[in-house]
Parts: C-alpha cells; sequence; structure tokens
C-alpha cells in the first residue's frame, strides 16, 4: 500500500443494533446486518450506516414455506489471523511483489487480537448454540500467536506484545519504505496506535461451546512452510528481514518463491538485508501436532490422532463433523486422505436421522480429495451443508446430490474487510421441511472509544482501505452471498 494514501478517513459510527430474520427477537443482537450495516455509498472511503440487508430467499432446492419452530442457532468465526506483528518469520517486504505472498501485509494487522475480541463480543450476544472457529487460527504458526488467541475465546487477560514492550516493525514511524503505513504520520493519521495494540486488555471468552478447526496457518509459517530447526532459532533470534535480495525479488515476482526458498530467504544472509530486533523465546513454532492438542484441549474436543477431527452434537439431531484439511508438508491447498475420508463415512454412518453440518476448513471444492467427500455426502441422507472458510469470501451455492442436495457455505475472515462473523439458524417449516437463515454480524470494533473496541474499530476502518484486502476483490460477494434463507429438500432415505 503505496505511502500517502489518497484518501481521509473519519472514524466509522459504531455497529448498531439489527434484526435476525424469521421469527427474530424484538431485541435483536448486536452486529446483525439484517437490518442495519455498514457502507460506503458515497465513495469517500468512510464507512457510514446504511440500510440492512434482509434474508433473501434461496430456492434452488426447495420452494419457500412459512417458519414454524427453530432448531438450533450457531456461530462461524473464520481465519483471525492472530499474527505477532513484529516476528521475524514474517516477509511482509516481499507482499508488494506479487506471487503467493500478497497479503503477508495489512495495515490492520497489529490490531487482530482486539477483532477478534470484538467480533466474541457480538457472537455472545446471539446467544449461539455453539460457535465454528473454521481455521487460520493463528497467522504464522507460533506459540505466542496460538496463546493470544486461546486466551481471546476463553477469556482472560492478554498482552498482544513480543519481543521488547512497544512496537518494533515495518510500521515504525522512521520507516523508510514508501510501502508501508506509518499511522503516526500517513494517512489516515491514528497518532499512538501501534503503542496502544501492544497493551493488555480482557477478553470475555465465548460463552456457548466453541469447535475449532485448523488450517495452513496454523501448522505452516507464513501458511507455506513447515517449520524446522533452521525456522525455529530464526523466529526466536533477533534478526528480522528488511530487505530482499534481487534473487528472491525476481523469484517472487515469477512467483517462484516456493516454500523451501521462503525459508533460504528467512534463515540464509545471502538472500536480503536484515535488521536487528529484540529476541523472543514466545515466538518458537508450534511443534507437529501441538496446534491440534493445544487447541483440543482448550475447546474440550477430541482428535483423531494427530488431526484435529470430531463430531458434536450442538442440538437435538443437529451435528457438527469437523474435518482436518490442512496440509503439514507445506503447502496452502487443502487435502482429505484416505483414512480420513473413511472417517467421515463411519461418522456419518454412525449418526442415521441426525442432520449434518459439515466443517471444512478449506472449501471442498478446492481442496484435494474433496471430489471423494461429497460422493460420500452426496449418497448421505441428512446433509444440510459444508460450511468452510479460508478463501476470506461470503459465498453461498447450492450442490445437487442423489438426497436431494445441500449448501455450499464460505464465511469472510476477520482478518480482511468486511470482518464479519456469520450466523446461522436451522429451522423447521410448518410443512414439514427444513431451511438454513444464514446471516453477517459486523463486530462491536467502534472507533470512538476507547481500548480494545475502539481498536477494533480502527482495524475495520484500514481493512476497508486496504487495496489488497477484501473491498476492493469483492470478498462480501454479492447480495444472494451475504443475508440469506436456504431452503433444504425434503429428507430422502
Amino acid at each position: 500500500m503505496p505511502r500517502g494514501w489518497p484518501f481521509a478517513l473519519l472514524p466509522a459510527v459504531a455497529v448498531i443494533s439489527t434484526g435476525c430474520g424469521s421469527g427474530a427477537p424484538s431485541s435483536p443482537p448486536p452486529g446483525s446486518t439484517l437490518v442495519h450495516a455498514l457502507g460506503d455509498p458515497d465513495g469517500d472511503g468512510v464507512l457510514n450506516s446504511v440500510a440492512g440487508l434482509p434474508l433473501l430467499p434461496r430456492t434452488e432446492l426447495a420452494p419457500v414455506a412459512p417458519v414454524k419452530r427453530v432448531l438450533a442457532t450457531w456461530a462461524q468465526v473464520s481465519d483471525p489471523h492472530i499474527v505477532d506483528e513484529e516476528s521475524p518469520l514474517r516477509v511482509e517486504v516481499i507482499d508488494r511483489l506479487g506471487g503467493s505472498l500478497t497479503s503477508s501485509f495489512r495495515p490492520q494487522e497489529a490490531l487482530s487480537t482486539q477483532v477478534l475480541t470484538a467480533a466474541i463480543q457480538n457472537v455472545n450476544a446471539l446467544a449461539p448454540d455453539a460457535v465454528l472457529v473454521t481455521g487460520d487460527i493463528a497467522d504464522n504458526a507460533q506459540s505466542n500467536e496460538l496463546d493470544w488467541a486461546i486466551t481471546a475465546l476463553r477469556g482472560g487477560t492478554l498482552t498482544p506484545d513480543s519481543g521488547s514492550p512497544g512496537y518494533v516493525g515495518v510500521q515504525e514511524t522512521d520507516s523508510a519504505d514508501p510501502f508501508f503505513y506509518r499511522p503516526d504520520i500517513d494517512a489516515p493519521r491514528q497518532p499512538g496506535l501501534l503503542m496502544r495494540a501492544q497493551e493488555a486488555f480482557t477478553s470475555p471468552g465465548l460463552t456457548a461451546p466453541w469447535l475449532p478447526a485448523v488450517s495452513n496457518h496454523d501448522v505452516l509459517a507464513q501458511g507455506l512452510v513447515r517449520p524446522d530447526a533452521a525456522l525455529g532459532a530464526q523466529a526466536v533470534s533477533g534478526k528480522k528481514l528488511t530487505r530482499p535480495s534481487e534473487e528472491a525479488t525476481n523469484l517472487a515476482r515469477r512467483s517462484q518463491l516456493d516454500p523451501a526458498r521462503i525459508e533460504r530467504l528467512l534463515t540464509s544472509g545471502t538472500l536480503g538485508e536484515f535488521r536487528d530486533v529484540p529476541a523472543d523465546s514466545k515466538r518458537r513454532p508450534l511443534a507437529q501436532g501441538e496446534a491440534v492438542a493445544r487447541l483440543a484441549k482448550a475447546a474440550s474436543v477430541p482428535t483423531q490422532g494427530p488431526l484435529l477431527m470430531y463430531d458434536r452434537e450442538i442440538a437435538k439431531g443437529i451435528r457438527v463433523v469437523v474435518l482436518d484439511t490442512a496440509d503439514r508438508t507445506g503447502t496452502s491447498v487443502g487435502i482429505l486422505r484416505a483414512p480420513e475420508l473413511r472417517w467421515l463415512e463411519q461418522t456419518l454412518r454412525a449418526h442415521p436421522g441426525d442432520q449434518f453440518l459439515i466443517v471444512s476448513p478449506t472449501p471442498l471444492e478446492d481442496t484435494r480429495g474433496g471430489d471423494q467427500a461429497f460422493k460420500i455426502l452426496d449418497r448421505t441422507p441428512g446433509v444440510v451443508a459444508v460450511l468452510a472458510g479460508d478463501t476470506h469470501r461470503s459465498r453461498i451455492r447450492p450442490h445437487q446430490s442423489a438426497t436431494g442436495g445441500y449448501w455450499l457455505v464460505r464465511a469472510p475472515s476477520l482478518a480482511d474487510y468486511p470482518q464479519q462473523v456469520r450466523a446461522y439458524r436451522l429451522v423447521e417449516l410448518t410443512d414439514g421441511g427444513r431451511a438454513l437463515e444464514t446471516w453477517l454480524i459486523d463486530h462491536a470494533g467502534d472507533s470512538r472509544q476507547a481500548g480494545s473496541i475502539g481498536l477494533a474499530g480502527v482495524s475495520r476502518d484500514l481493512a476497508f482501505l486496504d487495496t489488497q484486502g477484501g473491498r476492493p476483490r469483492g470478498w462480501s460477494g454479492t447480495l444472494q452471498d451475504q443475508n440469506a434463507t436456504l431452503y433444504l429438500p425434503k429428507r430422502r432415505a
């Protein structure tokens, strides 16, 4: 993002409490986009309150019918990318070159813990039966990042700072690199933002049971590189890459900066210039299987050996089935291997008569082995939806099957604009059918306030203006990808 952005930014307005679809309570939970949303209709770069987006009927699989009762309510928090923005493992300096590491720098990245906490506040107001946390919980597979994320999700006081107290990194005021936003002096000015971002604050934690999944950033450095001894030494060192060599620059521009070369870039003195930064042992990369073990323990969910796969009934006859699609070998592309597919089929067969919500951190249609998973789901009665994250994009598509079909739903991320959570209600209809209501919830961030909530509001303002983020790429999706009632075919045997 070039310095001297061609816009000015005023504080975003407070998120307004809004309604939540058919049968909504008279005092709707805050943040719902069904009645009020945030937008920029005049194109001046300033978010304002705009009219909400009602639930649009999606009838590709079944016709409309009135709602009789609510069966379950849940939320999906996806891709918070809790980041240690001061880490020596980060490669912000090659972000602008394109290739596989675009968006490795975000102007709002120092505020990831505050955004997650602001999302938790509005999710709690929804009073869901469960909360799905669908991967890329950490950004760089570091121990301190996972610590901060778990503390935010469970509740407690966290200090999102590493190295020495205060901020040391590419956004410092004296940075000579024109790519990086310096909040103390660049527009939109936020004096003292980075110092405030490192201060301790308290998260209320989720009040409902939370069900985590892992994705590539939870187990791989930069979401691409399998940590080894050399990378571990670099993570806890006092050396940070400040300028890539001409060789690394050319590789990045040709999209040839593969995981092996990224590791060389970070750990070799021959592929760039480095600066001294405060070292920190808490930045160590997570050991193989550690992310799974720590998340499973924190959320009180089981594992399947080294994989975070399990099922959980969240309401009578409504079962969440969580898959593990993270490829630990060093790629961002998801994978489902033969043993995982067998486990999926056995789990579905073990609960005949249930309605199934399949959680796949990466969309099944983009996952190696996903075609085999679809074959299993297509012949299983009771599949309601496949809920995914990873792409940072809101998207809803119908999927036809021999049993009538189900829905493929992707949630937006908290890392990029619009920094929203997806809410769901499974409802019974008067004709005996079912429908899945889904809508988006803004987090509680308000840049007019002090503390973590104010910082979360600033983060959303900056994310809205990020030229590599969700706004220019249309990650909010079309109207049909946001708030909708997804009618389901009546169950076939």
